[in-house]
């Protein structure tokens, strides 16, 4: 049964899906879903999506899917703004006060908010801060990683990230060590509290592999043999996430394919590395999969591979985790609160013969499915919803 709504939150987050991106800000839409089921909060959604001045590409795809729903049993709401892709950076915390304000001067009026929340810290941080100012609300903003690596790392990134920090009434983080980096930054470290992503337990889950691969191998038309080794590389096909050192180290590891579920735009060069590797017929692109696909996928493989240079605690570490599936990961973002048996993984340097050396290290070992879940046992989106709710609280 649904708790009484006594508290109502306006959160405002770029990451979130629509309709041209249904995977995109997933983990989000999951947490705000949970908080609005299991806890007195009433959740609203803002997902501001920026447009340039002439929508073209997917561009117009995510036009077209600025659209309000309550697919997640709350309101989301989708104004557009006007964006200058890859020079509008700084602009963009403006832009999304100018759409999003009157909107939200609206509904505050009809039915006050309790609290303002901003799901990203940036552009989702600064633009909630002047929301907040203009409502007279308190606001929460929330850290993710690459929001702080990247803008961080530019300088009035940083110092929209400092001034937005110091106003807020709260400060969250996915793991401990975003916290740190955020507090190299100059955010003061005591205000930041850290908030764990959740787990659909019903969905992850280990599966049996009797007839696991062969379905596997039928659905998606590889050729798998039974006695080969299955890496599994699930995330973004960008730079940052790595795939290209896997590739790399699969040429020094026979019998032995590789899965790689995501999409993005280094697929060419992917491709293209892979054929020079010699690795080309062992490495498969199974683009965007659905939620219910990643589980199958999981537990067929023997390793989930995927060397970021930055993360904050990324939500694949745990759904494979979840499945039975021991990782292979770099020391990004919250790594080492992840990986702490032998039986979760191994943590590796960013390198081709590191990340091979550790692919063999987890095949090497028997696996144990039990203590490899066990290593994910604290996360769920109850959890979740719990910790949130209480931090909400403390605020208002």
């Amino acid at each position: 049964m649904t708790p009484n709504k006594t508290r109502r939150v306006l959160s405002l987050s770029t990451l979130f899906p629509n309709q041209a991106q249904p995977r995109f800000g997933i983990f989000v839409a999951k947490s705000l879903q949970a908080l609005q089921r299991d806890t007195h909060w009433d959740v609203t959604c803002i997902n501001p999506i920026g447009v340039p001045p002439v929508a073209f590409g997917r561009y117009k795809a995510l036009a077209e899917a600025a659209r309000d729903t309550s697919d997640f049993a709350f309101p989301v709401l989708r104004p557009t703004f006007r964006l200058l892709p890859k020079v509008g950076g700084r602009l963009n915390p403006r832009m999304i006060v100018r759409a999003v304000l009157p909107l939200a001067r609206q509904m505050h009026a009809e039915q006050p908010f309790d609290l303002l929340d901003a799901q990203f810290f940036y552009p989702d941080g600064p633009a909630v801060m002047q929301l907040a100012e203009a409502l007279g609300l308190p606001f929460s903003v929330k850290a993710r990683g690459a929001d702080i690596h990247l803008w961080g790392s530019r300088s009035y990134g940083r110092e929209a990230l400092l001034e937005t920090a110091s106003a807020a009434s709260g400060v969250l983080a996915v793991c401990d060590a975003l916290a740190d980096d955020m507090a190299a930054l100059g955010i003061e470290r005591e205000k930041i509290a850290t908030h764990y992503t959740g787990l659909d337990r019903d969905l992850f889950r280990p599966m049996s592999h009797m007839g696991l691969r062969k379905r596997l191998a039928e659905t998606f038309g590889i050729p798998m043999a039974h006695d080969e080794r299955v890496l599994l590389t699930v995330g973004a096909l960008i730079e940052r996430k790595g795939q290209s050192l896997v590739i790399k180290a699969l040429g020094d590891l026979p019998n032995t394919r590789l899965l790689l579920v995501g999409q993005g735009e280094e697929e060419g060069c992917l491709r293209k590395l892979a054929r020079e590797v010699g690795v080309e017929s062992r490495v498969h692109f199974l683009g965007s999969q659905p939620p219910s696909s990643l589980p199958p996928l999981y537990s067929a493989a023997d390793a989930m591979v995927l060397p970021s240079r930055s993360e904050g605690l990324a939500n694949v570490w745990i759904e494979a985790l979840a499945c039975g599936t021991p990782l292979v990961i770099t020391d990004a973002g919250g790594a080492r609160e992840v990986v702490t048996t032998p039986e979760a993984g191994v943590i590796v340097a960013r390198n081709p013969r590191a990340v091979r050396d550790g692919i063999e290290q987890v095949l090497r070992r028997p696996r144990n499915t039990e203590r490899v879940v066990a290593a994910v046992e604290r996360f769920s989106w109850e959890a979740n919803a719990r910790s949130l709710a209480s931090h909400y609280d403390a605020l208002v």
